[in-house]
């Protein structure tokens, strides 16, 4: 049973600090999935390599489906960024890794169709919900997904125009620039310590979502 997380005081100015400690372990948990374990080492195949981003691709549709309606948010909107979205790059890598037909020869998992499930549920309906979401998607792909790009570039020898567009943020020139401006933004949102606190949880539980999908993925020898 997860306990849930009660914002402090402190958390009225620096949100984003607060926000990064409160799920630190969960984040860890995320990372260090055997299949992740085998991708870094280099212990995956492209075929392997396809399957995780084929279930990126389920999730990232109702994010950046969700975008389009959260944009006119007072809140949530000011954390759209066209700049950001992925699925043009996971269709683009899906064909290059798959070749013709791609879309035919994947399916998502039960795990993730729980995400996809609790995204629908949330994303649209939900700024903060929203909020929770993006942070965990962008904020990770901006951070340590930087690295495990360079890994899969350097390990199964593709580039952004052969299977490595997923990780590659063509539109952003400044990453830390960005990230800045993005935790600058979560301790601007008008929220207050509940709302917060509800957030927090919701991005633990994303974290979980995530962790499930990587279990269900079988690594794939090299």
């Amino acid at each position: 049973m997860t306990t849930r997380h009660v914002a402090t005081r402190d958390e009225r100015t620096s949100f984003s600090a607060a926000l990064k400690a409160a799920t630190w372990r969960d984040h860890e948990a995320a990372e260090s999935s055997p299949f992740m374990d085998a991708l870094l080492e280099g212990d995956v195949t492209r075929e392997g390599y396809a399957a995780l981003l084929a279930q990126q691709l389920y999730a990232y549709r109702i994010i950046e489906d969700a975008a389009a309606t959260m944009a006119d948010d007072p809140v949530a909107g000011g954390f759209v960024a066209d700049e950001l979205h992925r699925v043009p790059s996971l269709e683009r890598d899906l064909a290059a890794l798959l070749g013709g037909g791609w879309e035919e020869r994947i399916s998502p998992s039960a795990a993730t169709e729980a995400y996809c499930d609790r995204l629908r549920e949330v994303c649209a309906t939900w700024a903060g919900g929203f909020v929770a979401h993006h942070y965990t998607r962008y904020m990770g792909d901006l951070s340590g997904g930087q690295f495990i790009g360079r890994v899969v570039r350097r390990v199964l020898e593709i580039d952004e125009h052969s299977g490595a567009a997923f990780y590659h943020f063509e539109r952003i020139g400044d990453v830390k620039a960005f990230k800045d401006a993005y935790r600058d933004r979560l301790d601007a949102a008008p929220w207050d310590l509940d709302e917060r606190g509800r957030i927090i949880d919701e991005i633990r539980l994303a974290y979980r979502h995530n962790v499930a999908v990587l279990a269900s993925m079988e690594p794939v020898p090299g």
